[in-house]
């Protein structure tokens, strides 16, 4: 399934996009299954029941809405944990002339940077060195906790875009990351969360990133260090898990600080990150 969370006449739903007639469409969990929670978190706490469910409710649908009656909002609009993986594709280990990482790097996100498909990633009036990363993100569907990588895939609901936008200069001021990442909208992220067995084998995915349509960033997830199995083992050795967390694994190489001369955003830029299927992620930039 490709679950999505969304606006519809003023309500925040959940539900999944389907294609019917060539066009993609929205089941609406409300209208369909009523006995489904309103939230995506929710949903994903609900376990294998609530999905069954969900899946059925797909399957049996008949009245479904036009994708541009909705308002699409970030599949997770609110995760409890945005974990990003820094540094964790070798070719763009390659690019910035680092050695390769002994033990992920880890640093946060907040809620506050979460924005959907079609919102604007607004660029700070104090920087001008904001930074697209097209990266691989994965969703915890069931609460993890010393969980081993040949168990891991079990907890993992499902797949992401995202869009890990940094402002380098906030980013190197110190040797924490996190000042440069948490701008309010820099984690777009959607357009769905593909669930685990309609996304194929995650650990070997095309990802690409264009900038008004020149690309930026072309690789494939194989070239991940660390892959998802072992970041779900790192991570659940430190912290509880729990469903709707978000961990984002990373981005291959041709970041626009690496290039000669860099290439920071700009207002106006239109940024699309795809990854083979699991749809394309789409966002304008505007000045604050």
């Amino acid at each position: 399934m490709k679950l999505i969370s969304f606006i519809y006449q003023d309500t925040a739903r959940i539900g999944a996009l389907v294609t019917r007639d060539g066009q993609e469409r929205v089941v609406d969990f409300s209208q369909v299954a009523p006995s489904l929670p309103h939230d995506m978190i929710d949903l994903l706490q609900g376990g294998d029941s609530a999905l069954a469910t969900a899946r059925q409710a797909v399957a049996d649908a008949v009245n479904t809405l036009a994708l541009e009656d909705v308002r699409l909002l970030a599949p997770i609009p609110r995760p409890g944990k945005i974990i990003c993986i820094g540094l964790n594709y070798r070719d763009h280990a390659a690019e910035t002339g680092q050695p390769l990482p002994k033990y992920p790097i880890v640093f946060t996100k907040y809620a506050n940077t979460v924005i959907a498909h079609g919102d604007t990633i607004v660029l700070p009036r104090v920087t001008d060195q904001v930074d697209y990363e097209a990266e691989l993100g994965f969703v915890i569907g069931k609460k993890a906790r010393y969980v081993t990588a040949a168990d891991a895939l079990q907890f993992v609901a499902g797949y992401l875009p995202i869009n890990d936008v940094s402002a380098r200069d906030y980013q190197t001021r110190i040797s924490q990351w996190t000042m440069g990442k948490t701008f309010d909208t820099f984690a777009p992220m959607g357009p769905a969360l593909v669930t685990s067995d309609e996304a194929g084998d995650a650990g070997n995915l095309n990802i690409r990133l264009t900038l008004n349509g020149e690309v930026m960033q072309n690789s494939n997830t194989r070239e991940l260090i660390f892959g998802i199995p072992q970041l779900v083992e790192a991570l659940s050795e430190v912290m509880t898990l729990e469903p709707g967390d978000v961990v984002s694994t990373g981005t291959p190489p041709g970041v626009g600080m690496a290039r000669k001369p860099p290439r920071y955003l700009r207002a106006g830029d239109v940024v699309n990150i795809s990854i083979q299927g699991l749809g394309t992620l789409t966002n304008r930039v505007v000045a604050e």
